[in-house]
């Protein structure tokens, strides 16, 4: 259903090719804000994953309007949300450890397919007229193991499709880009799907939409990436993974953050339906806009990232982004006026998406190739693996004190961890400076200048 859309620190194999002081200013092509286009490879994924996309955001709101149609509970879309994620926290770590050691291009290809299948399966039982909630939540719980493979896979295969590393942050901010158009076309779909025919079609209309990523990896020209064969057991890799995430503040700290947001700000979109149709006293299409809205936001963070030419300084965008977030939740929290509640929500959209993107990239920049599948498991885990639990809390408080008091909540608590991270920054920066020196990112002249390393 929902797919979107890691020993010393300084011993670290580079994954960014070192860039000599003199290239600092760099050609004008390179300052392109699809510069990582020029990549066959990943030019293929982002066309098919476009069009993908936009299946998977009007499957996902057919989904929630579903549930409420069916229920009027919104106690039972925080439910269906948690079904749907929580196999991702369970398996993902596990997951990670596969993904370092298998092709994930192939496990790619399977994923897509048996994502095509699950789409396919909501269809049919959706037009036969039988479809309940226990269907869902089935479904809900195959699309998640799947997810917990699909995701990690997704996140390193990055890195193989974008043979100039330098491109690496813009590929990522193309990532964002993609999933966020596809937000503001998919709700807007998906509304007048629902309204005209109802649920069936927008789940057909996505099982045809896979066709087109799957046709996209089958193109790829891709190295044969042998299975790495360890003498180590699985579990003992899992848990050097674990180890290193626990242990290297920079990681650890960037995924508390995101796991906090994810955790209590991210549940508002489980609580979009009654939002949409007690609060606001609108039908499908307000939902449709609603989820737009947020979309328009996510695009403008997405090309604002696109945009930057460097990891630097990335860490005060997080506490920005974050902050922005927690204040856009508070404040729509406050609506009950439909045209408000769309001015307030490109905030929270694109304070979300430059968080979430922000620590991708100083990740992917950070880690090491042999750790890549672990540590973006566990980046998988803070993002989607703690969002049922936040799921299901926003479905229960909700119940009794409201969506739009729950969604407050939510955004107080995204505010108070932004604020904390801002004082975590300097310490951060003291141990990434070393990997960034090393990497030609940072060069000494640009230390003394005073540059921020994060």
């Amino acid at each position: 259903m929902v797919r979107f859309v890691d020993s010393t620190i300084i011993a670290l194999s580079p994954i960014v090719t070192n860039v000599p002081p003199a290239s600092r200013k760099q050609p004008r092509r390179q300052l392109h804000l699809t510069r990582a286009l020029q990549h066959r490879n990943y030019r293929l994924f982002f066309s098919g994953q476009t069009v993908s996309l936009i299946g998977t955001w009007i499957t996902r709101i057919a989904t929630s309007w579903l549930v409420y149609r069916l229920t009027g509970s919104v106690f039972l879309l925080g439910i269906v949300g948690f079904f749907g994620q929580i196999p991702t926290l369970v398996l993902a770590p596990f997951a990670g450890v596969l993904v370092d050691r298998w092709d994930r291009h192939r496990i790619l290809l399977v994923t897509q397919f048996l994502s095509m299948l699950q789409s396919v399966a909501l269809a049919v039982l959706t037009f036969a007229g039988v479809i309940t909630v226990a269907h869902i939540l089935i479904l809900q719980v195959v699309q998640g193991v799947i997810n917990a493979f699909d995701t990690p896979a997704r996140q390193a295969f990055v890195v193989e499709m974008v043979e100039d590393r330098s491109h690496l942050s813009n590929a990522i901010a193309l990532n964002s880009s993609m999933v966020n158009a596809s937000r503001i076309i998919g709700p807007s779909i998906g509304g007048v799907l629902i309204a005209a025919f109802g649920e069936g079609w927008c789940f057909a209309l996505d099982a045809v939409s896979y066709v087109a990523v799957i046709a996209s990896l089958l193109a790829m020209r891709v190295e044969k990436r042998p299975a790495r064969v360890s003498e180590t057991r699985a579990l003992q890799e899992l848990k050097v993974g674990f180890r290193y995430v626990t242990r290297f503040a920079p990681v650890r700290d960037s995924l508390l953050l995101l796991a906090l947001v994810a955790t209590m700000g991210m549940p508002y979109t489980v609580l979009m339906p009654a939002i949409a149709a007690t609060v606001l006293h609108g039908g499908p299409h307000t939902l449709g806009l609603l989820m737009t809205s947020v979309g328009v936001g996510a695009l403008a963070g997405a090309f604002y990232l696109a945009a930057r030419t460097s990891v630097l300084g990335l860490g005060r965008a997080m506490v920005i982004a974050t902050i922005t977030f927690g204040v856009g939740l508070v404040a729509f929290s406050f609506s009950r006026i439909l045209w408000l509640s769309v001015l307030l929500l490109p905030f929270v959209g694109g304070g979300m998406m430059v968080e979430m993107a922000a620590t991708n990239t100083i990740i992917q920049t950070i880690v090491s190739d042999e750790m890549r599948g672990r540590v973006m498991a566990f980046y998988t885990m803070a993002f989607l693996g703690t969002a049922p639990l936040g799921s299901l809390m926003a479905g229960f408080v909700a119940a009794r004190i409201g969506p739009m008091n729950t969604v407050m909540i939510g955004g107080v608590a995204c505010v108070i961890g932004g604020i904390i991270f801002t004082f975590r920054l300097p310490i951060l920066r003291a141990h990434v400076r070393p990997i960034y020196i090393e990497r030609g990112i940072l060069v000494a002249t640009e230390l003394e200048s005073g540059s921020k390393s994060l």
